[in-house]
């Protein structure tokens, strides 16, 4: 995620005239948001394997089916609009990264593991959420596209207010455990 944190840090200080230049294309687009999506329904399938919190468990289902439903109206759209997903250096570095985070998530458990996936949930989609709404949006010319991407942006805010709230429920279960 550091290369992908880097990429949306250096695009937006581009000029704008530099960034419309260097802008993802919309099939681009369709494959970094697919991509994204993906990502975080594989983190999900990890925490439902490995967590035993009804918070945790609750939160990775809810990340399955709204990712899962987003990924299908994507899938749908580029569809009816006959265009494919463009893989490119931006879906790469997303899916490159969330493999090191899957092997890291993969090696812990218990109360750690729920802490760490919280905090990586909160992590992710505040950097997603950043780049679909100061990059992806602005740069989509297709209006289903954008309007995707809009609604799909609304969804995942509601995600990482969620995961912030469950971070700092499991934060404050920890330092109770120690009392």
């Amino acid at each position: 995620m550091k290369l992908v944190t880097a990429f949306v840090a250096a695009t937006l200080a581009m000029p704008l005239a530099a960034r419309a230049a260097d802008a993802p294309t919309d099939p681009q687009i369709a494959h970094i948001a697919y991509t994204a999506g993906t990502v975080d329904i594989a983190y999900a399938q990890i925490a439902l394997q490995k967590s035993k919190n009804k918070a945790v468990r609750e939160f990775a289902t809810e990340m399955v089916k709204d990712h899962k439903a987003v990924n299908d109206k994507a899938l749908a759209l580029v569809a009816k609009l006959g265009v494919t997903p463009e893989d490119n250096a931006t879906s790469q570095s997303i899916a490159a990264q969330a493999a090191e985070k899957r092997v890291e998530l993969s090696k812990l458990s218990g109360a750690a593991f729920d802490r760490a996936y919280a905090e990586n949930e909160v992590a992710y989609h505040t950097m997603v959420n950043g780049a679909v709404d100061t990059l992806l949006i602005p740069a989509a010319s297709n209006g289903e596209l954008k309007a995707l991407l809009k609604v799909g942006l609304k969804i995942f805010l509601g995600h990482q207010q969620h995961a912030e709230h469950m971070v700092s429920r499991l934060s404050h279960d920890k330092a109770a455990s120690k009392e």
